[in-house]
């Protein structure tokens, strides 16, 4: 049996609460990616075009710094990955986190929260963050799943 982890990234709460859901569901490890520079409500603030979050996603090559690398990635063989959609496609700071970390021959499926869009383009831009031979699915959009929506999705991407 393959050890799973669920690591995630959560703006404002969101994200986590739905990637403990499935943590506990998958019986995975849970790991919360991090900034090292906390963002505020204002740097979330997306209608502003000098907000931080709007300034990282005009240049897709910023990488913000995360709190903490210190993961044996060697442990798992499947990554359950969720974060919040933002100019639909994944935060930059989760480039950051797959570049600090080898998922060679691992797969890695994705799930997120929006406040209305899908994944948009999320897979292309991630792909060049891991190794070749890394898999990355698209999952699901989860904001106000249930448990059993979500256990539904688990058995549905195994």
């Amino acid at each position: 049996m393959s050890k799973k982890l669920v690591a995630y990234f959560s703006a404002s709460g969101i994200t986590e609460k739905v990637a403990k859901q499935i943590a506990d569901l998958a019986k995975a490890d849970i790991y919360e990616i991090k900034p090292k520079v906390p963002y505020t409500e204002a740097d979330l603030d997306w209608m502003n075009k000098s907000s931080r979050s709007s300034m990282e996603m005009k240049n897709l090559s910023f990488r913000p710094e995360i709190e903490d690398t210190a993961l044996n990635m060697a442990e798992y063989d499947t990554i359950y990955l969720g974060f919040p959609i933002w100019w639909y496609i994944a935060p930059t700071i989760i480039n950051t986190f797959l570049e600090a970390h080898d998922f060679s021959a691992k797969t890695i499926i994705l799930f997120a929260t929006s406040g209305g869009s899908g994944f948009g383009k999320a897979v292309q831009h991630l792909k060049p963050s891991v190794a070749k031979d890394t898999i990355i699915k698209e999952g699901k959009i989860l904001n106000s799943a249930s448990s059993a929506d979500i256990q539904t999705w688990l058995n549905s991407v195994k």
